[in-house]
């Protein structure tokens, strides 16, 4: 009974230390973000073959090829032809065809994580130790 409860006590805080974060600096984090943004949108490239995947944190997607890209802004053109301009700062998820292997990789490790905690837990749920 207390090896249960101390299980079930060291996942929730486990989970609560992977899954939380204070948001101390909002300016600050967004200003990287932009700039991370700005690197992948220089990584693709501009082209039609340069394709991406946009989501702004107005929840608004967008997906095409970037066809410009400056300081401040890039252009992101769909299939039809219509051009959208959107700011680095605006955008919130950003996807394309090139993932970087580090990227992969931290989807992995992020993928079985979660089937490990999920494992622990039906296990402490549905049988004693």
């Amino acid at each position: 009974m207390i090896c249960k409860q101390s299980i079930s006590i060291f996942l929730l805080l486990t989970m609560l230390s992977v899954f939380s974060g204070a948001n101390l600096s909002a300016q600050t984090k967004q200003e990287k973000k932009a700039a991370k943004v700005e690197d992948r949108i220089k990584k693709f490239g501009i082209g039609e073959k340069a394709k991406v995947k946009v989501k702004l944190y107005n929840k608004t997607s967008y997906q095409g090829y970037v066809s410009q890209a400056n300081d401040e802004d890039f252009v992101v053109t769909d299939k039809s032809g219509n051009s959208n301009t959107l700011r680095y700062a605006d955008v919130d998820q950003i996807g394309g065809k090139n993932l970087s292997t580090g990227a992969k990789i931290a989807i992995g490790v992020g993928i079985g994580v979660g089937v490990l905690i999920a494992i622990i837990a039906y296990q402490i749920t549905h049988f004693d130790f």
